[in-house]
């Protein structure tokens, strides 16, 4: 695509930006006193698809829907670069299907299909091994992940290899991408993966081994000293965190963990907001959509808290930065 047609698009966006819920606004849903009521304002902001009796559920995957058909449009053809932002859910396909094939009382799984292989495919190539069906970067964590599974039975074990190759795949394409939106995403993406994995690690005594497999390498991060940082507890860590660009986040496991779980996500906020002011990339319209899952999962916070009676206060700590 041109410059031109960027520009083009890019207005576009910036136009519906102005739609995009701030932090004033996520404070008026918040201030709704009942579930029923902050259903009632999505549907006044033109949330869902104009029915009265769609679900919270149907409402959200609706708002979904519409954010990535308007960026592909605009994208005209070439919206491949959006394909490394479905990565996760493609990859976590895969263990759902490995351990509904391998393990009979595994139930339940729950399948994306906005991605390359959608749940039935994928469970068709696990039960048939037909590996090479899958998008080349899987294939190897695929067959090794399946393998480990059938041999030990070991859930973790399988979770370790898939999501490892997962935060690969995505940092692979951040490298390879000439999109500096793609570039940040995939930095903050396994950034915080590791992190988060650091951080969990010492919670439960995992010993230095189990983090090197699971810990994918970064240019943002030393992964070997973060790991050595947890064998020697949160303190460590912290310390570690302040000497790179992750410092805030030291500060929020400082204060708790659900102010750390909200510094996780708001860190992808906060590494794609530069491309607002890229008019002549697609790094607006990728932003964007990376906003709306935001903004999204955000609501989805305040209406599950709202709908399990947890006070305000509980509901508002783990509300996410927003884009705009």
């Amino acid at each position: 695509m041109s410059d031109k047609n960027y520009t083009y698009a890019v207005a576009r966006i910036r136009a519906m930006e102005m739609t995009l819920f701030s932090a004033s606004v996520i404070e008026q849903l918040m201030a709704v006193k009942t579930y029923e009521g902050c259903l009632a304002f999505l549907a006044e902001k033109g949330w869902g698809n104009g029915n009265p009796s769609q679900t919270a559920e149907e409402i959200l995957e609706a708002e979904r829907e519409k954010a990535q058909k308007t960026v592909k449009e605009l994208l005209r053809g070439e919206d491949q670069i959006l394909s490394v932002l479905t990565y996760q859910n493609l990859y976590h396909n895969l263990k759902a299907a490995i351990k509904g094939a391998v393990n009979s009382g595994f139930h339940g799984s729950v399948y994306y299909d906005d991605c390359a292989v959608d749940g039935k495919e994928m469970e068709r190539i696990v039960a048939e091994k037909d590996f090479d069906a899958l998008p080349e970067h899987m294939r190897k964590a695929a067959r090794e992940a399946c393998e480990t599974f059938l041999h030990t039975g070991d859930g973790q074990a399988c979770d370790v290899i898939v999501d490892r190759a997962a935060l690969e795949a995505i940092y692979s394409e951040g490298k390879k991408s000439k999109e500096p939106v793609i570039m940040a995403y995939a930095e903050s993406v396994t950034a915080v993966a590791d992190i988060k994995i650091a951080v969990r690690s010492q919670k439960t005594g995992k010993e230095l081994e189990f983090m090197r497999r699971a810990m994918a390498p970064c240019d943002s991060l030393d992964v070997e000293k973060l790991a050595m940082a947890a064998l020697s507890g949160v303190p460590a860590i912290c310390e570690y965190l302040g000497e790179t660009s992750y410092r805030d986040g030291a500060e929020a496991l400082k204060e708790s963990a659900s102010a750390f779980e909200r510094w996780c996500d708001n860190q992808l906020i906060e590494s794609i907001k530069p491309q607002k002011y890229n008019p002549f990339s697609a790094g607006p319209l990728v932003a964007y959509l990376l906003a709306r899952e935001n903004e999204i999962k955000t609501v989805r916070i305040i209406l599950t808290g709202k709908l399990n009676g947890l006070p305000d206060e509980r509901i508002r700590e783990r509300i996410r930065e927003m884009y705009v």
